[in-house]
C-alpha cells in the first residue's frame, strides 16, 4: 500500500485534516519501529505488541494526538513513554525539539536504534520515570503521553508553558478517554478527543 493510500484511508477519512500531520505520518517509515516479525502489519489500523507488555499505538491515535497538540514547527515537545520511538519520530517531523522518556531500558535502546535507522538523530531520549517528566528541559509547549493514568501526573502539567497543550489517555484499565488539556491563565481546560485503550502509566524505573 502506498503512503498516500493508508493515510487517506485510516486518517483523512476519519477526520484528521491537519496537512502537516498527514504529511508527517506519510513520511515516517512505521515498519522500522515494529518488531521484524510484525512488519507485514506495520500499517494496520491497530496497536501492535513491541514486548515488555508495551505496544506501538495505532496510526490513527498517533495522528489524533499530534493534531490536537497543534504544532507549528518551532516548539519543544515532550513524548512520555517512548515505547517503539514511532511517536517521537512523528513529533520530530512537526516540532523543533523532541525530548522522549522511557522507563524500560531495553525499549529505550531499541527505540534509539530505530530512530537512528529512520534518520531521527536529534531526539533527546532519556531513560526514567515518565510521570516525572524531564524538568531540566522544561517548560514544554506540548506534551504527548503514551500510557494511561486516572489523572495526568501533576509534574507533567507543571512542565507545560503558558498556553501549552498536553494530550493523554485518562482512565483505569480497559477503555480510557484521550483528552486535550490546555494551560490557560485561569488554570487547565480539558476537552475529550476519543475513546482509546492504552497500557497503564507506571511510575518509577525498574
Amino acid at each position: 500500500m502506498t503512503a498516500a493510500g493508508w493515510v487517506d484511508r485510516q486518517l483523512r477519512r476519519r477526520g484528521i485534516d491537519d496537512e502537516r500531520v498527514l504529511a508527517a505520518m506519510a513520511r515516517v517509515p512505521r515498519e522500522l519501529f515494529v518488531p521484524e516479525h510484525a512488519r507485514a502489519h506495520a500499517y494496520d489500523d491497530a496497536a501492535l505488541s513491541i514486548g515488555h507488555r508495551q505496544t506501538i499505538s495505532q496510526p490513527y491515535v498517533v495522528a489524533c494526538t499530534c493534531q490536537a497538540l497543534g504544532l507549528t514547527g518551532d516548539e519543544r515537545v515532550l513524548d512520555v513513554g517512548t515505547g517503539s520511538g514511532y511517536q517521537a519520530a512523528v513529533l520530530s517531523e512537526l516540532a523543533a525539539e523532541v525530548v522522549s522518556i522511557e522507563r524500560v531500558p531495553e525499549l529505550a535502546a531499541r527505540a534509539r536504534e530505530s530512530l537512528a535507522a529512520a534518520g531521527y538523530l536529534d531526539v533527546d531520549l532519556r531513560v526514567g520515570d515518565g510521570s516525572a517528566g524531564v524538568p531540566d528541559r522544561a517548560p514544554f509547549a506540548a506534551i504527548a503521553v503514551g500510557a494511561a493514568a486516572r489523572r495526568p501526573p501533576p509534574s507533567l502539567l507543571e512542565q507545560l508553558e503558558p498556553g501549552g497543550r498536553l494530550v493523554a489517555p485518562v482512565g483505569g484499565p480497559g477503555m480510557q478517554r484521550l483528552v486535550l488539556i490546555e494551560r490557560t491563565a485561569e488554570g487547565f481546560a480539558t476537552r475529550r478527543l476519543a475513546d482509546v485503550r492504552f497500557v497503564p502509566l507506571v511510575e518509577g524505573v525498574r
